[in-house]
């Protein structure tokens, strides 16, 4: 692979996002045709995922991703374990997860407890997020699950969730 190609490589490594042949342009002092074609013969190089990588054209943009021929052993390797929750956090981040989107005093009504502590929690490890604000006087924060949750718990959306009914949901009875 010459200087070039493995710079080129190096930047869709490093980046985690899709860069735009402008931007790649800049940053390596290359015309954008020139670049254009680099992440062209780049594709065409990774397309048989020899190296385990391909490019993948997003966005607007460019950005490398594991090549499709690996995906099942990288999630077995790299499969998120779900972070070590307290009772209490399980507990929010059920009832958040079922309800959402949903205000701190809705989950405190539902817990009969104080949750701040807990919602902060579950903030700082990214599971939940403020989704908005609910229309009504002092506009209180709602809160949502995450992408993070999804992948933590395994799911592709939360129609995945089981229902209401089964196991530690009973919990969240109204």
């Amino acid at each position: 692979m010459n200087e070039a190609l493995s710079e080129l490589l190096a930047v869709f490594f490093a980046a985690g996002k899709p860069l735009a042949a402008g931007e790649l342009a800049r940053g390596l002092e290359r015309a954008e045709e020139e670049v254009r074609r680099l992440v062209a013969e780049l594709g065409r190089r990774l397309e048989d995922g020899g190296l385990g990588v391909a490019l993948e054209e997003v966005a607007g943009g460019w950005r490398l991703i594991v090549h499709p021929r690996h995906v099942a052993r990288v999630q077995q390797v790299l499969r998120p374990r779900p972070p070590r929750l307290s009772p209490a956090a399980l507990e929010v981040l059920a009832i958040v997860a079922y309800h959402q989107p949903i205000t701190r005093p809705e989950v405190e009504a539902m817990r009969g407890k104080n949750s701040d502590a807990v919602l902060e929690g579950l903030l700082e490890r990214g599971l939940v997020e403020v989704v908005g604000e609910k229309p009504v006087v002092g506009r209180p924060r709602l809160y949502g699950t995450t992408q993070r949750f999804l992948e933590v718990f395994g799911l592709t959306g939360l129609e995945d969730l089981p229902p209401l009914e089964e196991g530690p949901a009973l919990l969240l009875r109204d």
